[in-house]
């Protein structure tokens, strides 16, 4: 580590006004404290970052909806194929706790141009169909959207200086990945009945080496200030020390992973769910996916909104609260319920709720890790990757053990634990300024 090692309080809070970072406003107001831009003005500002967030959800899109005939291709089997998916979520957990300090300290564009090389290069891999080749992709992809998502959001967040505006603009690329995943199926369907699913890949590749070469010369534009300020970021062991010393931090990153394993174990099992429970084919049921997957677009969304409002008056952690306790109420009322009717705004609120405490989180540690926030996204998506696993496991665990009853037990378990640790992170200091 060069230089001074600061405190935990110092290296969280040293955001600063950094060299290419916008203001939120053209003048500040007379409090000293600038605005907050509306969503189109930082828009314009943020548009690569949200164009590379959304291609980034592009890759596995392709590969879950080919799954079929990519299995045809390969001899490997669907069964085979979709377990090679797993791959890319160990990828992923390794890859993005192995680098989270690098996020912090080399150009955030710079990591999402390497990000957007390694997607490309699995796009073009998975071109051939080899079965081999295809694990490679599946790793690879894993790999680059571990680096990629959270670089692509505290480049957002450092756009701005205000924390308020920073939040906002790492919610705005949060929901942009959101609304990426309700609408990429079709998006890349249609395109698809004219060069097929080997074509759709050939295209991300080249969408993705374009992106990649665009965020290395905007790299390369950083001016020398910020080049300077890199070389005083604390060592790598060390970052994950300050980290970790930050007040909630922890909690709020084991607050996502819980929520991540607990929205994800309940979307493992829904269209079963609504087979049994209600007869809905397969065709139906993707209403109710675009159902959830709205819901939580708009929830996410909206909650970035609020809480980077001038007049917001719930801050990020009880809102959180508030959206962990309607996810949990909505969860247990989805697998109790014996009505389609209401099943399906529970399905909604489920949505909602586990968007909004999303969207906390996010806000919570771009707010309160300053010159960290790289490491603490990286590591935090990481934590969800995880978490992606945790809920497919337990809740199918549940389910062998207890139907859907036992399923709503294990998944409302873990929604449980994270309200407890969203107490505690609501305990903690906030940042100066908050």
């Amino acid at each position: 580590m060069s230089g001074e090692t600061k405190s935990p309080e110092a290296a969280g809070r040293s955001g600063g006004t950094r060299p290419g970072r916008a203001s939120g406003t053209d003048a500040d107001t007379a409090s000293g404290t600038a605005a907050v831009p509306g969503d189109l003005a930082m828009t314009r500002v943020l548009w690569p970052f949200m164009l590379a967030s959304a291609v980034g959800l592009v890759p596995f899109t392709v590969y879950s909806t080919f799954l079929v005939p990519m299995a045809e291709v390969s001899g490997g089997g669907v069964a085979a194929l979709g377990q090679l998916r797993g791959l890319g979520g160990l990828a992923a957990l390794a890859v993005g706790t192995a680098l989270a300090p690098l996020i912090d300290r080399v150009r955030r564009e710079w990591a999402a141009a390497g990000g957007l090389a390694v997607l490309a290069v699995s796009a073009a891999l998975g071109t051939s169909g080899e079965f081999l080749l295809l694990a490679a992709f599946c790793l690879l992809v894993g790999a680059g959207t571990a680096v990629l998502n959270p670089a692509l959001t505290a480049a957002a967040a450092d756009r701005f200086d205000h924390d308020a505006a920073a939040g906002r603009a790492a919610t705005l690329v949060t929901a942009t990945q959101s609304l990426t995943a309700l609408l990429a199926a079709p998006l890349v369907a249609l395109p698809a009945l004219v060069w097929g699913w080997r074509g759709d890949l050939w295209a991300i590749a080249a969408i993705c080496a374009a992106l990649a070469l665009y965020f290395l010369l905007r790299g390369r534009r950083g001016t020398g200030a910020e080049a300077a300020g890199a070389t005083e970021r604390p060592g790598y062991l060390e970052s994950f020390r300050l980290l970790g010393a930050l007040p909630g931090v922890v909690p709020l990153i084991l607050v996502a992973l819980l929520r991540t394993a607990a929205f994800m174990g309940y979307l493992a099992y829904l269209a079963a769910f609504y087979d049994e429970r209600f007869g809905l084919a397969p065709e139906p049921f993707a209403l109710v996916w675009t159902l959830s997957g709205t819901a939580f677009f708009l929830g996410n969304l909206l909650a970035g909104r609020l809480l980077s409002s001038d007049r917001a008056t719930v801050p990020a952690e009880r809102l959180m609260t508030y959206g962990l306790v309607v996810a949990l109420a909505a969860l247990a009322g989805v697998f109790f319920t014996h009505s389609l009717w209401l099943a399906l705004p529970l399905t909604a609120l489920v949505g909602a709720g586990h968007a909004t405490v999303a969207a906390c989180v996010t806000t919570s540690l771009v707010r309160r890790c300053g010159s960290l926030r790289g490491t603490a996204l990286s590591v935090n998506a990481a934590g969800m990757s995880f978490g992606v696993f945790l809920g497919a496991g337990l809740g199918g665990v549940g389910l062998a053990l207890g139907g859907f009853a036992g399923t709503a037990a294990a998944l409302g378990g873990l929604t449980l634990v994270a309200l407890v640790l969203a107490r505690v992170a609501a305990r903690s200091p906030a940042p100066a300024g908050d």
